[in-house]
């Protein structure tokens, strides 16, 4: 079994070989031109693709629409995802009304606020209960984040995208991917800054 750092490792990467594959126009393809195109090592290609895919032939490769289909039902991109969001201010509008989500059957159901706007916290256990929601999306600020955390596990949501800064107290059983984007800026910032003084 994979360790955790590895499986989400992986996970990570497929989303890139499946974008990479839907535009690739040769009925065969090999880790080595994957590999290549995507400036990813080789040996670790093809180590993803054999944990996902039966389908690879010596000299031959993979037939992109199989292999295609093998990543995308490892992701389970053929069955529909039920999210919700809480917080809908200009993050929570933005992942709304974004599009990008439709390739991986990732259905954004309602949206919560306390604005009439939106659809009111109080129809929050109801419409759970009636579309079965598969993941929760967190945009409120961070002292609002571990109520709506819980109100989320609480109604059967087993999966949660944070985008609050903060870090949430859920079983182990949970799911949760933080998205703190202050970090990820601070990080660019530093690179951006070491690679200036080292030119």
């Amino acid at each position: 079994m994979l360790q955790n750092g590895n499986y989400e490792a992986i996970l990570g990467r497929i989303p890139t070989y499946i974008a990479f594959l839907e535009n690739y126009k040769d009925i065969y393809i090999s880790a080595t031109i994957i590999a290549n195109e995507l400036n990813y090592g080789e040996v670790m290609v093809r180590k993803d693709l054999a944990k996902i895919s039966v389908g690879g032939r010596p000299k031959i490769g993979y037939t992109v629409e199989k292999l295609l289909n093998d990543l995308k039902t490892y992701m389970g991109y053929h069955h529909e995802t039920r999210a919700v969001i809480v917080g809908m201010g200009r993050l929570g509008e933005a992942l709304y009304h974004y599009k990008g989500f439709k390739p991986y059957h990732i259905k954004v159901v309602a949206a919560f606020d306390m604005h009439n706007k939106y659809d009111h916290m109080d129809q929050f256990e109801s419409i759970c209960k009636s579309n079965q929601i598969d993941i929760g999306i967190i945009t409120v600020p961070k002292e609002h984040a571990q109520a709506v955390c819980d109100l989320m596990i609480k109604n059967q949501i087993k999966a949660i995208w944070n985008f609050a800064p903060v870090v949430l107290d859920v079983p182990k059983h949970i799911i949760v991917q933080n998205e703190n984007m202050a970090n990820s800026l601070a990080i660019l910032t530093k690179l951006t800054n070491d690679r200036w003084h080292e030119s």
